[in-house]
């Protein structure tokens, strides 16, 4: 415990923390929309017990990516079809994968159902729960750590102190289980936020499964995957935001102009 107090490690500790929390974005965003699944008195037991879980599972994790990291970048399987396709799978290519795909889904599924003419009555969000506790629950844990993967493995390239990284973990997850809330909150109170937050979920789906493909070094007729950059993701993140305000200030200038007309007329 005493090697925690060095100066070194409490730096360390900080840039873990703040690593953490900007990492976590695309995690809180999924835990909020997740969590609107169930009833609306469950919601915030949800995220309590999801990101609570999550914590102790993280921690878990990385005592195992410590102990077994190579056997998550060992190839287990491998596909090399001259100038059409070249693949070379490992576990952390399919967990990251199969988060990428599973998100998409989610997202594109949501969007479709917030388009459709069944969903006009729904307006006050107070629809019928589509998942159960339990379920809502296993959901944000899994998806947790398939977020989490690489923050870890991120941590591991800045330290080997298991203490220091664990603490980090802890931190992070009480920030993110209060502003889950908030976000929660938000996005109740503003829904028309909601069809920006799930294309940037679908976003988010976009850059693990080139991040996945990029690390089972796929190839396709001889062009390589290369994964989506952070700072890539976080441009057209901004580039979102800023399109959706400005979309909405002019929606209401719009609407302003036509009550004026139509006060004008008569």
């Amino acid at each position: 415990m005493a090697e925690l107090f060095t100066l070194h490690n409490l730096f360390t500790l900080m840039m873990l923390i703040f690593l953490q929390a900007v990492l976590g974005f695309d995690n809180l965003l999924y835990i909020s929309l997740e969590s609107k699944r169930v009833a609306k008195a469950d919601q915030k037991q949800v995220r309590m017990w999801g990101i609570g879980l999550a914590i102790v599972l993280r921690i878990v994790l990385l005592g195992v990516v410590v102990k077994a990291i190579a056997l998550f970048q060992e190839p287990f399987f491998d596909l090399h079809i001259d100038d059409i396709l070249t693949v070379d799978m490992n576990v952390h290519s399919v967990i990251v994968l199969g988060g990428g795909v599973f998100i998409m889904y989610t997202a594109v599924k949501e969007i479709m159902h917030m388009l459709s003419v069944e969903d006009l009555g729904h307006g006050d969000g107070a629809g019928a729960p589509t998942r159960s506790v339990a379920s809502a629950i296993g959901m944000i844990v899994v998806m947790n750590l398939v977020f989490s993967f690489d923050s870890i493995l991120s941590a591991l390239a800045l330290t080997d102190v298991f203490i220091v990284m664990a603490i980090a973990i802890v931190i992070s997850g009480v920030l993110m289980l209060v502003m889950a809330d908030r976000v929660s909150t938000f996005l109740a109170k503003n829904r028309m936020y909601e069809v920006l937050g799930l294309f940037i979920l679908l976003l988010v789906g976009v850059m693990l499964c080139s991040e996945g493909a990029h690390l089972a070094h796929l190839s396709v007729l001889g062009h390589p995957i290369e994964a989506m950059a952070k700072s890539t993701f976080y441009f057209v993140l901004v580039v979102l935001v800023i399109v959706d305000v400005s979309q909405g200030r002019y929606q209401k200038k719009l609407d302003l102009e036509r009550q004026r007309g139509r006060t004008a007329a008569s």
